[in-house]
């Protein structure tokens, strides 16, 4: 039985840990060539070890003249999975300059660049999927302390719609997926550094409809579908995987 992804290049970006690392595992799991970059060269090597199969790259995917670089010894990609981000904690008035052009280099910038650095292969080769890592603190959802961070999420959103509708007629297609509250190691240092971990962690789970955080795994499976070619017809959307946040 072929795998859902057999033979499908793909490039995944943030996947030393968290929702990147999961569905790097996961495309790999359903037979795809894996290049996995991450800017944390401890937790990539962790990957590599883990799975030999799998090639690593250290890159900043917030450095276009690096992306441009790697790019140079990549001749095919049917996939891109954009994972990067970085969450700010506050309002507004707790969000100076600096933190809002942080925050926007991280969450939106180096999707611009990974984005730019891929589509003429994929224009070439009249195919193409790119998923991009959303939020539900997006245009969807406001959520307490979530400022800027909501703010270059729903960025990512426009970015997703904008390539969509205008690569369509070149048979490339670009979703967004917008996670609710997932457990992964970056969920757990904000919580940890939180003045009550144990009170933050309850204040997350009680904020989920059902009583529980997602998992980096179950973003994983709405990726493969993305990647795959079940959603051949589908392309310009945003899914919400959320436990039910945004009912």
């Amino acid at each position: 039985m072929s795998k859902r992804l057999e033979g499908k290049n793909i490039i995944v970006t943030a996947a030393g840990q968290g929702i990147g690392k999961a569905t790097a595992i996961a495309f790999h799991n359903e037979g795809a060539n894996i290049i996995a970059t991450d800017l944390n060269d401890k937790t990539l090597k962790e990957l590599g070890k883990e799975y030999p199969k799998i090639k690593i790259y250290n890159l900043d995917s917030t450095n276009n003249t690096a992306i441009l670089d790697f790019m140079k010894n990549v001749s095919k990609v049917d996939v891109l999975f954009n994972a990067v981000g970085f969450v700010h904690h506050g309002t507004i008035l707790d969000c100076e300059e600096k933190d809002w052009d942080f925050s926007f280099d991280v969450n939106i910038k180096s999707m611009f660049f990974m984005c730019k650095a891929v589509l003429p292969k994929m224009i070439n080769q009249n195919s193409g999927s790119i998923i991009n890592v959303s939020s539900i603190a997006s245009s969807l959802k406001g959520l307490p302390n979530r400022f800027v961070y909501g703010s270059s999420k729903a960025a990512i959103i426009g970015l997703t719609k904008s390539i969509a509708s205008d690569f369509v007629k070149n048979n490339i297609r670009c979703n967004a997926i917008a996670p609710g509250t997932v457990f992964s190691p970056s969920w757990q240092d904000r919580v940890n550094q939180s003045p009550d971990p144990v009170q933050a962690k309850k204040d997350f789970i009680a904020r989920q409809p059902m009583g529980r955080l997602g998992t980096a795994e179950e973003i994983a499976s709405m990726a493969i579908y993305l990647a795959g070619d079940e959603s051949t017809f589908t392309t310009g959307n945003t899914f919400s995987i959320d436990g039910g946040m945004t009912i």
